[in-house]
């Protein structure tokens, strides 16, 4: 296909820890509230609200889909996964970092349940793809779930092994989404923080592969 023809080849493996790029001890400036809800972008966060990371490919149009949720209290872009301490946008998509997009999702429990948050991820994108989504090509767009809690990691192995019999029977290979347990979250730049609510014209690769994701995944 075209797309690995164009895309250097260390952009679709992973780098080791010790190739990794150096980064730096100062964090994100980023706005201490969010464009659309004013809710904290940082915390502390309200008590009883939970986090969830999830990586979706291109986290523009992750962040809206998450944002637009009842239940979610904010959200926020930024890098996982990897090894170099506070990234840099331009960091990242060099394929030396180790990290992929993702979107820090507060919610709470009593009004949106993580399972649900889940599906949303499942049916928001193709968890297939391996180190791209769509045109989106790279190890920062693969796709990932980072768990806060040892239930939720039992929850979002459940709900993979659920959505993967139903997408085998749609003809999809296997889900390649990592799930493991939650590293450092990283605040991106502050433009990308709620972009599509700056710039709604702007680029949104989101696309799912149109086969609903049971739920209850976990009952």
């Amino acid at each position: 296909m075209i797309w690995h023809s164009l895309i250097e080849p260390r952009k679709l493996v992973l780098p080791k820890r010790e190739d990794a790029l150096a980064g730096r001890p100062e964090r994100m400036r980023v706005p201490a509230r969010h464009a659309v809800s004013g809710a904290a972008l940082e915390p502390p966060f309200p008590a009883g609200a939970e986090r969830a990371v999830f990586g979706m490919g291109c986290f523009w149009g992750a962040e809206r889909k998450l944002w637009e949720t009842s239940g979610v209290y904010t959200t926020a872009a930024g890098y996982a996964g990897g090894f170099t301490p506070n990234p840099t946008y331009q960091e990242v998509c060099s394929g030396q970092t180790g990290h992929t997009e993702v979107v820090l999702a507060v919610f709470h429990p009593d009004q949106v349940s993580f399972d649900e948050l889940l599906r949303l991820f499942w049916e928001g994108h193709d968890p297939t793809q391996g180190m791209r989504q769509g045109n989106d090509v790279g190890t920062q767009y693969r796709s990932a779930v980072y768990c806060d809690s040892d239930a939720q990691r039992q929850v979002a192995e459940a709900s993979r092994d659920a959505y993967q019999a139903v997408l085998a029977a749609a003809g999809y290979e296997r889900i390649s989404t990592e799930i493991l347990p939650a590293g450092e979250f990283y605040y991106a730049e502050d433009y990308h923080q709620q972009y599509l609510a700056k710039n709604p014209f702007g680029y949104c690769g989101l696309g799912g592969t149109g086969v609903a994701c049971p739920t209850g995944l976990t009952t």
